[in-house]
């Protein structure tokens, strides 16, 4: 017998159509896009695809003003929401409590899986699998420890490290199943962890495409808003910074401004201060006009994404960001949005690149940045902007539609037990 099996045989199975409990656990708040646009669409497939009558149980970690405890966020699901605490000694006691209460959750509420989002929240989930016998799956499993000390958070040597690096080794052996970005983690896994799960699935980042779509695409109010009439519009969703380019976004652009004159400007829909970004601006020799820099609702990143042309995803092109994908990309394609992509990340770079539906960034010189502008100057010369959705949108149909997690999620949750 298998360890997989002998697990299984010890964790209660369900009957057929009996409702169920998984108790889903995250490192992330409540009201973080990580959990609204990252997690909530794919715990309601979850649902779809769990016995009438099933719950998911959601455990938060707040980092602002939010109130702690429990409660019912929509029909199925229940948030239980704790407080969060950095990695060292608080960040351990906080650690030691949640296990604690996530083993009372698990009691208390006949939970039968174990479902944690990334590694960080799978050192809790191993833990809680291991003290309750029930069986873990591993959702969006992909290299984290290694990532921090690519981007420079981290250091090899240090506590952090070293705590979650252990961890993912252990979660990786002891889990069902785990649910990667790209087929590549399977490769990662056996490398690094010397064990690959038998039931290994890939579910990269899905979008709801009925939220973007051709009504987005240069709405008349927000043009005439934003004074884009006749401009070139570069946009780009997300932070600067860590997993992300940040001066080296700037001097892209400065090619891109270059190339294209007084007609380029740029959208940035970020939460980060504007403060933060004047001085990459300075040092790149770009001024402030150049800019519009919003943070807006989820709901709202449609329309103001599709007042772009085209499209970044400066992913700071390290090693483990080949196990990763990009939210963002889904989004873009979805409005039919050329994009420069750096190399490397995700399958998602090979995927532009194949389908010729904007440029790789090969390296953060000067060169590299005037071949990538080039390459999609002449997309935008050579289509129209309908007929580069018409091209691209079938992309993230193809490749981000929520069927693809649906299945995923079908096959472990469709059966029972």
């Amino acid at each position: 017998m298998s360890r997989t099996d002998a697990l299984s045989s010890r964790t209660p199975r369900s009957l057929p159509g009996t409702a169920r409990n998984v108790l889903v656990l995250t490192y992330w708040s409540w009201n973080e896009a990580l959990i609204q646009t990252y997690t909530l669409p794919y715990l309601r497939i979850m649902l779809k695809v769990l016995p009438p009558g099933s719950t998911i149980h959601l455990v938060t970690l707040e980092k602002g003003e939010f109130v702690l405890g429990a409660r019912i966020v929509e029909s199925g699901i229940m948030v239980h929401a704790f407080r969060y605490r950095p990695f060292g000694v608080r960040g351990m006691s906080m650690l030691a409590g949640l296990v604690w209460r996530s083993v009372r959750l698990v009691r208390r509420f006949k939970v039968d899986t174990v479902h944690a989002w990334c590694t960080p929240a799978g050192m809790i989930g191993y833990l809680v699998s291991m003290l309750t016998g029930r069986p873990l799956v591993i959702d969006s499993y992909e290299p984290h420890a290694e990532a921090m000390v690519e981007n420079g958070t981290w250091s090899r040597s240090g506590i952090a490290f070293r705590t979650l690096f252990l961890f993912e080794r252990l979660q990786t052996r002891r889990a069902r199943s785990v649910i990667a970005a790209v087929p590549g983690m399977r490769d990662y896994a056996l490398r690094t962890y010397g064990h690959v799960p038998q039931d290994f699935h890939v579910k990269p980042a899905c979008v709801d495409l009925a939220q973007f779509g051709p009504g987005d695409i240069k709405r008349a109010e927000l043009v005439e808003r934003y004074g884009l009439n006749g401009k070139l519009v570069v946009v780009y969703a997300g932070k600067f910074g860590g997993i992300y380019w940040d001066q080296e976004v700037f001097d892209l652009l400065r090619v891109a401004r270059d190339h294209w004159g007084h007609r380029l400007h740029v959208l940035l829909l970020t939460g980060q201060p504007e403060e933060e970004l004047v001085g990459y601006m300075e040092n790149a020799g770009l001024p402030r006009s150049l800019f519009t820099i919003r943070s807006v609702p989820h709901a709202e990143v449609p329309v103001h994404m599709g007042l772009g042309d085209l499209a970044l995803t400066p992913v700071r092109p390290v090693p483990t960001k080949r196990y990763c994908t990009p939210i963002k990309d889904g989004e873009y394609w979805a409005l039919g949005l050329p994009v420069l992509i750096t190399s490397g990340i995700s399958d998602d770079s090979e995927i532009i690149r194949t389908h010729g539906i904007g440029s790789v960034i090969e390296g953060n010189t000067t060169e590299a940045y005037e071949r990538a502008i080039q390459e999609v100057d002449g997309l935008l010369k050579r289509y129209s902007r309908q007929e580069l959705y018409d091209r691209i949108r079938p992309v993230a149909e193809k490749y981000r539609h929520f069927r693809v997690a649906e299945a995923v999620y079908l096959n472990i949750y469709g059966k029972t037990g």
